[in-house]
């Protein structure tokens, strides 16, 4: 557990460089574009762009603090800085979104012109490209790690491609039409299109905040799991609860033994259920209540996912 900790931490390390590299790269072209051009979808573009490389250093940030082992100062650990970061990188883009939205209608109230669009279209095509490769390494990288604020920054980042070629096709429409307004209307697509990016990933890192169970699919896992441990021995599980912290997942249960059992077998017999579980759902932690048969408490949960019973 402990080899693949370090490399998670690598790969997650590595891939949070990548993505703050980019931005940063990215961020002096489009300026530089938008400032020779005149252009509200480039400038929108590098505002976009400069909420990436914010949400980046958050993201490389959160990845490196969430993988410090627990301490006396936070004994659960730091997991939940990544949904946190998450969180941040939403809220920088619903900002970002706002500004270019202004900036957007403002042009098109006083008017204004678009310059050298060749540099402008260059320029696009160019950061279109970048952003598409870099976000589905950073997307990878979060589903392969459980990473949150990599899948965020991932998200991000390929939602920045398709304002550059949104941006792109303004331009282009631009020098063929000689249509100025076009530029600022793009914009205020590409305020909207950012703001859809920015509410989906807060509502995502909201729920895993306050604790949301587990996927349908990664609970009957779990349930499937717990399942095959009912036996003479083990006469019931109940009060069977679990959630994401980070890019992890802690589990709780109860388990009920029959009359007899000692107690140094009921504990061997949960650490065996302790390791299925994490070979299952690899990276969580299990907190198992031992319980004789005979003081059952009512499941909390029966309603929602209910617990196995005796066989």
């Amino acid at each position: 557990m402990e080899g693949r900790g370090e490399s998670a931490h690598g790969a997650k390390t590595r891939a949070a460089t990548v993505g703050v590299c980019s931005n940063s790269g990215l961020i002096a072209l489009k300026l530089a574009a938008g400032l020779i051009t005149g252009s509200v979808g480039i400038i929108s573009d590098a505002i976009h762009s400069l909420m990436d490389l914010i949400a980046s250093v958050i993201a490389l940030a959160s990845v490196r603090k969430a993988d410090v082992p627990a301490d006396a100062g936070h004994r659960y650990g730091h997991e939940k800085l990544e949904d946190l970061a998450a969180g941040a990188q939403a809220l920088l883009l619903l900002v970002g979104a706002a500004f270019i939205a202004v900036e957007a209608i403002r042009r098109l109230v006083d008017g204004g012109t678009v310059q050298k669009v060749g540099v402008g279209m260059i320029v696009a095509g160019a950061a279109a490209a970048i952003n598409l490769i870099v976000s589905a390494y950073l997307r990878r990288a979060g589903r392969l790690t459980g990473s949150a604020a990599l899948d965020a920054n991932g998200a991000d980042l390929r939602t920045d491609a398709f304002v550059s070629i949104g941006v792109l096709v303004s331009l282009t429409l631009v020098h063929l039409t000689g249509r100025e307004w076009i530029d600022p209307v793009v914009g205020l697509i590409v305020a909207a299109a950012i703001s859809t990016t920015g509410v989906r990933i807060l509502n995502d890192a909201t729920r895993r905040l306050a604790d949301e169970a587990l996927p349908p699919d990664e609970l009957a896992a779990l349930q499937e799991v717990v399942d095959g441990f009912i036996s003479p021995e083990v006469v019931g599980v109940h009060d069977l609860r679990a959630r994401h912290v980070g890019s992890n997942h802690q589990v709780d249960l109860h388990m009920q033994f029959a009359d007899g059992t000692t107690l140094r077998r009921a504990h061997h017999l949960s650490h065996q259920l302790q390791d299925a579980i994490a070979a299952r759902l690899p990276g969580t932690t299990v907190l198992i209540h031992l319980e004789p048969e005979d003081r059952v408490r009512p499941d909390r949960f029966s309603d929602e996912h209910p617990a196995p019973t005796s066989a």
